[in-house]
């Protein structure tokens, strides 16, 4: 039976400009079918049009139909009716769709209370079935609690909860995992099929994930520009793709299958550490994860050292929290380390620590030579540390200025530590975006307007500005596309093996690390259980916990890294629009 059938849609903004171009697809019961593109393609666009949550004085063309119902001229009365009973949507950001004044259980009950007349026993009696369902560990306990007590990877599983209690006939996943590590994302994966094969379900799923789409879509649609540049059997499009921008998305997926080492790629990162010894990352051996990212330097004193650092929260009436439990590594000028592992495993705590933002309980920080264990109290201390080591977030939105531009936001991060001219720093503002990616329109946007990948580059480009000796990135390319990401990490290697930056990378997505990284430390309920080179980690992991986290990778029943290297000679990944 077809759920959803979506037929020609066009759609036209008062200017003009068509964002969605004769889009045709369709979602049959118990399917599900995967929307791949680049951020501006039209995925999310095209998705919300199910539901009617179309931009205001838009110009629609073509037809939805969700269950025989025409979803473009149906009134707000029948539009309700089908979001309450047909279809639900999971956005990406979890945080951003849950009142944080209100409890879960508020969150949970309030539609099967005011919408089906359920009394508030009823309700709660649905909600927490629905919870042990999405396989949240203490119902009864997280209906009292608010969104700011529970991790993201909970807090997306009661989204999915809220959008289970209409039992709707299709559900639509916007990048419901994008920020989410490797062993969470597999448990929401699973709890989506479970669901789904349960229940009947189809489902629309969007992600720039392509390894993830290969693994769970039955068929996909690739987008660009708010056309569908392919579609098929998931199988069949990404094994043997035929558009040539589909082949560009493939080649610029990274994975953590590790080549043979007679293939370029690894022969020439072995030949270079051979000959390099000094290029040595971490606290035991070094190495490199491509030959682009080797980088030579000499054996000198780490560019940042991190020796003993423990940092423990004390929480009234309950137990301590150890967040770092003697935790250390060490990276030469131009290295570049990964630290990995789950949600609440310690790295952002670590990162924080090494940026100055928290203060560790014991050890010792070393940048440059320079002890920098406290953090900085006066505003000359706080700029010297600020040249030393700079840090990328996980979310820029809350990392830049709403009320200024991105160009500004730039500018005024040149100025604090650099004195120049205004034309001279406008000229480098508009370098720095231009290496990202991005160009003169950019600079003249205030966040609001900008993607999500926009946004992060434009605070790389903010980071890069003040040139440190390290720099920190914390997730920063997890809301990335593929190819927005692979010129993003391109840009890092370049800068690396120009001015010798030194980097520490934080990720759940180990395919990246292992592009970008040298070595790698994985670290599990705050302290680091292996590390090696990352290749050598990768292919043959020792712990226990490194062999879950990889396990936990999502992989299709075949490999996409031979269609990467069949596409690798086309040219570089396309832009983001």
């Amino acid at each position: 039976m077809t759920l959803l059938d979506i037929s020609e849609l066009t759609l036209d903004l008062p200017n003009g400009k068509r964002l969605l171009d004769g889009i045709s697809l369709t979602v049959a019961e118990g399917e599900t079918v995967g929307l791949v593109g680049e951020s501006g393609s039209g995925k999310s666009l095209t998705a919300r049009s199910v539901l009617g949550l179309l931009p205001s004085r838009a110009t629609m063309g073509g037809s939805v139909q969700l269950l025989d119902q025409s979803v473009l001229d149906a009134s707000r009365r029948q539009l309700l009716e089908l979001r309450r009973t047909r279809a639900s949507m999971i956005f990406q950001d979890p945080r951003a769709g849950i009142n944080p004044m209100r409890t879960v259980g508020d969150h949970l009950t309030e539609t099967m209370r005011l919408c089906e007349g359920r009394s508030a026993a009823d309700a709660r009696a649905v909600a927490i079935s629905l919870m042990e369902a999405v396989r949240l560990p203490r119902p009864e306990e997280h209906l009292h609690q608010y969104p700011h007590e529970l991790s993201g990877g909970m807090l997306q599983r009661v989204m999915i909860a809220g959008a289970l209690t209409s039992s709707p006939r299709l559900l639509i996943c916007d990048e419901p995992t994008t920020a989410l590590d490797v062993t969470t994302q597999a448990e929401i994966i699973g709890v989506l099929a479970e669901q789904r094969a349960s229940r009947g379900m189809g489902m629309l799923f969007i992600t720039h994930d392509l390894n993830l789409a290969a693994a769970i879509c039955d068929r996909v649609y690739v987008m660009s520009a708010g056309r569908v540049e392919e579609q098929g059997d998931a199988r069949q499009v990404f094994r043997n793709p035929q558009a040539a921008y589909t082949k560009r998305l493939v080649a610029a997926t990274p994975t953590i299958v590790v080549r043979d080492s007679s293939t370029p790629t690894d022969a020439g990162t072995d030949a270079a550490a051979s000959t390099n010894p000094d290029a040595a990352v971490g606290a035991s051996t070094g190495g490199a994860a491509s030959a682009s990212s080797t980088v030579a330097v000499p054996a000198t004193e780490p560019m940042l050292s991190a020796t003993g650092i423990s940092k423990t929260y004390t929480r009234r009436g309950k137990e301590p929290v150890h967040a770092v439990i003697d935790a250390s590594i060490e990276i030469p000028r131009g290295g570049a380390l990964g630290v990995v592992g789950e949600s609440g495993s310690g790295k952002s705590t670590f990162a924080r620590m090494i940026v100055g933002l928290e203060q560790a309980d014991a050890g010792d920080i070393r940048i440059a030579g320079r002890e920098r264990t406290s953090v900085p109290s006066s505003r000359v201390e706080r700029l010297e540390h600020a040249r030393s080591v700079q840090m990328v977030f996980q979310d820029p939105y809350l990392s830049l200025d709403p009320r200024i531009t991105a160009g500004k936001a730039i500018e005024d991060a040149m100025r604090l530590h650099r004195r120049l001219s205004t034309t001279d720093a406008r000229e480098r503002v508009l370098e720095l975006l231009e290496q990202v990616g991005l160009g003169d329109v950019h600079a003249q946007a205030r966040p609001r307007t900008l993607s999500g990948g926009q946004r992060q580059r434009v605070a790389l480009a903010r980071a890069l500005a003040i040139e440190p000796d390290v720099l920190v990135m914390d997730e920063a390319t997890s809301a990335l596309d593929v190819s927005v990401q692979a010129q993003v990490l391109s840009l890092v290697e370049e800068i690396r093996r120009e001015r010798g930056l030194t980097v520490l990378f934080i990720s759940h997505d180990l395919a990246v690390v292992r592009r970008l990284c040298d070595e790698t430390v994985v670290m599990k309920t705050g302290a680091i259980v292996e590390r090696g080179r990352t290749i050598e980690l990768l292919g043959n992991p020792q712990h226990p916990y490194t062999r879950l986290l990889i396990d936990s990778v999502p992989r299709p029943e075949w490999n996409l890294d031979a269609v990467a290297a069949e596409a690798s000679e086309l040219e570089d990944p396309v832009a983001q629009n």
